[in-house]
C-alpha cells in the first residue's frame, strides 16, 4: 500500500495531478485545496489513499494530514465514497468541518456537495465520538473570536459559497476571513475578501 509520493508536478487539472515520480506519472485524485498548494514544476508529498475497483486502481493525494485523516473519517461513513469525500474536502477545510460536527450544524453540512439530510446526520453521529476533543479547543476559540455562530454564520458560508465559485479556494478565505470579525452583510464580506486578494 502507497503510504505517500514524493514528485515533481508535471500537469495539474481541476480534480487530479499527474506526478512525476522517478520518471513515472501517477495519475492524482486531489481536492481543490491540494491543488491549491502545488504548482507545476514543484517537487511536493502528497500522502496518498488506494482506493481499488474492478476496474481501476485510483490514488487520492493529499498536501497536509488533516486533510488525509479527515477523508479516512469520511470514507468509513456508509454511503461516502471517496469521490463525494474528497468533494467535500474541496469545499471545506478540515477544522472548520470538525467545527460543524462540534455543533451538530446539520443544515451546514447538508449545504456541502454530495450530503443530504440523513448523510449529514449520520455524519454527525458516526464521527463526534471519534474526534479528540483538543481537535476542538482552537476551534472553540476562533468560534468565541470571529463570531460564527447565528446570523454571522450564515453570512460567512453564504459569502464562502459565492467567492468558492468564483474560482477562490477554501483556505485563503478563510485566512481574510481571520482579520475580522464583525460583518454587516453577505455583500460585505465578499467585497472585503475580493479588495484583500485584490483579483478583482
Amino acid at each position: 500500500m502507497i503510504g505517500f509520493l514524493r514528485g515533481k508536478v508535471a500537469y495539474t487539472f481541476p480534480d487530479y495531478c499527474f506526478l512525476d515520480v522517478h520518471d513515472v506519472g501517477y495519475r492524482v485524485f486531489v481536492s481543490h485545496q491540494t491543488r491549491n498548494h502545488i504548482g507545476i514544476g514543484e517537487e511536493v508529498m502528497l500522502y496518498i489513499h488506494t482506493h481499488v475497483r474492478e476496474d481501476a486502481i485510483l490514488l487520492y493525494g493529499f498536501f497536509s494530514q488533516e486533510e488525509y485523516d479527515l477523508f479516512q473519517h469520511l470514507i468509513g461513513i456508509s454511503g461516502i465514497g471517496p469521490k463525494v469525500a474528497q468533494g467535500i474536502l474541496s469545499a471545506i477545510t478540515a477544522n472548520e468541518f470538525y467545527r460543524l460536527i462540534h455543533q451538530k450544524d446539520v443544515k451546514a453540512i447538508t449545504k456541502l456537495p454530495g450530503i443530504g439530510k440523513k448523510t449529514a446526520e449520520r455524519i454527525i453521529l458516526e464521527l463526534k465520538d471519534k474526534l479528540a476533543p483538543t481537535m476542538f479547543d482552537d476551534i472553540s476559540s476562533t468560534d468565541q473570536t470571529a463570531g460564527l455562530a447565528g446570523d454571522i454564520g450564515d453570512k460567512i458560508s453564504e459569502a464562502t459559497e459565492a467567492l468558492l465559485s468564483l474560482g477562490f479556494g477554501q483556505s485563503e478565505i478563510q485566512s481574510v476571513l481571520k482579520k475580522k470579525t464583525e460583518w454587516a452583510s453577505t455583500e460585505e464580506i465578499i467585497r472585503y475578501v475580493l479588495a484583500e486578494l485584490q483579483r478583482f
